[in-house]
């Protein structure tokens, strides 16, 4: 940032000064011309002819430089046909007369035909009266003093722009520096956090990084959240499997007759275990998506025919809104309803009602059957890993908790409640609404 504000203060300087420079010496280059040109109209005015044909003054110009030889200031007058007349002050030499068309106008130009001197020169033609020749008046002066005061002028604006640009600089670097030094409060508290001083970035901040701030407690707190539902998830799987393990080396240590069924039962509930935590760590990794969109009609219907072909004798209605879009990955969502419309088949009675509605903020799907429902001191411990209330039919007990598991992990909700239509269970499941 300091770099490029000092490239850019350089750059605008420098094209400011160039300009300042020609406009500076170009007052001071007209003012000098302004002053030959005066002398040059002085010589006119004081010209006449004599009676041999010739120039002649009538007075003297005032400046006495004109009698002192080499002094700097020169005058000439010359004419077809006769010999130029110059000053005293040019003393052995004369100034060039260059051809160009007698239209009276004053021509003033640089000229270094002295070779220890440049000389600024101004001219005019003029024809006198009583004569019929165009005289060529001349005033010319060194450039020196013209010289002098252009690099006086020079030096002095060189000086003030660099004091300037250099003021410039260093109030760019100190604003930078003080717009930055909130950053460098955050990589402190970033420090202690790392260390593990703190678990979080506490105190003031400015308003310039308090919005970074709020968000990177936020991922901070997000991380800290998956990695204890990591660490908590590999506990369970390891829990889980560990108990049909020990059943299959204790039958085998036994050499157990039935060590076959038991290798495959035990594999089996290992599976399921495994099935369900996987399905735990998709859901958590695609949580923080805000891609993660699924419109919650198709997923239905894909689901009600699954389930269809499984119980032919089930039948399947479906009623609500077509346009809803959950805040949900369409595999979990199918999960989550394919969980819920199987277990209505299997328990209810041969009748199940989905519903598909709205409130704040939500997408409701409520699934119902017309099964003997779940005594409602039974509501929450089913949603525990293994819990089955009806052991007569197959199953783990891992459909329902992996339900709650994925809708918590989306920030949603799964309730059991009476079905007052069907007389059965009704699953009330509430997933964030899609944008």
């Amino acid at each position: 940032m300091i770099v490029i504000a000092s490239a850019w203060i350089l750059l605008l300087l420098a094209g400011g000064g160039f300009a300042l420079d020609r406009v500076l010496t170009g007052a001071i280059t007209r003012n000098f011309d302004d002053q030959l040109d005066y002398l040059l109209t002085s010589m006119i005015v004081s010209a006449e002819i004599d009676s041999e044909g010739e120039v002649t003054f009538n007075r003297e110009l005032a400046d006495q430089r004109f009698f002192e030889p080499y002094s700097g200031l020169y005058w000439q007058v010359s004419g077809k046909g006769f010999r130029p007349f110059p000053s005293r002050s040019l003393w052995d030499r004369v100034l060039r007369v260059h051809p160009h068309a007698a239209n009276g106008a004053v021509h003033t130009y640089d000229s270094e035909e002295f070779p220890d001197e440049k000389l600024r020169v101004a001219e005019r033609d003029v024809k006198l009266p009583r004569s019929t020749v165009w005289w060529r008046f001349q005033i010319a002066q060194s450039r020196a003093m013209l010289d002098a005061q252009i690099a006086a002028l020079r030096q002095t604006l060189i000086r003030s722009f660099l004091l300037l640009g250099l003021g410039l600089i260093v109030m760019a670097a100190l604003q930078t520096w003080y717009g930055l030094l909130p950053l460098k409060k955050l990589r402190r508290e970033l420090a202690a956090m790392r260390g593990g001083d703190s678990p979080r970035i506490e105190g003031p901040m400015p308003a310039e990084v308090a919005p970074m701030v709020e968000e990177l407690n936020g991922l901070i707190q997000h991380n800290e959240r998956q990695a204890e539902e990591a660490r908590r998830h590999a506990g369970n799987l390891a829990h889980a499997l560990k108990t049909p393990l020990t059943v299959i080396m204790n039958a085998a240590a036994a050499g157990s007759d039935d060590l076959p069924d038991t290798v495959v039962r035990e594999a089996r509930t290992m599976r399921r275990q495994i099935d369900h935590h996987l399905a735990r760590a998709r859901a958590v990794g695609r949580r923080g998506s805000a891609h993660s969109r699924a419109e919650v009609w198709p997923s239905i219907e894909a689901v009600e025919r699954a389930v269809a072909r499984l119980y032919r004798h089930v039948r399947i209605d479906v009623d609500g809104r077509k346009d809803l879009t959950a805040h949900i990955e369409r595999q979990d969502l199918d999960d989550l309803l394919g969980n819920l419309v199987e277990n209505a088949a299997k328990y209810g009675g041969g009748s199940v009602f989905i519903t598909v509605g709205a409130t704040t903020g939500f997408v409701e799907i409520l699934v119902e059957d017309d099964g003997t429902g779940i005594p409602e001191a039974d509501r929450v411990r089913i949603f525990d890993r293994g819990v089955r209330l009806d052991s007569g039919k197959p199953g783990t007990g891992l459909g329902l908790a992996i339900v709650r598991d994925v809708a918590e992990i989306y920030e949603g909700t799964v309730s059991l409640e009476e079905s007052e239509d069907l007389g059965g269970l009704l699953v009330r499941l509430r997933l964030p609404m899609a944008n």
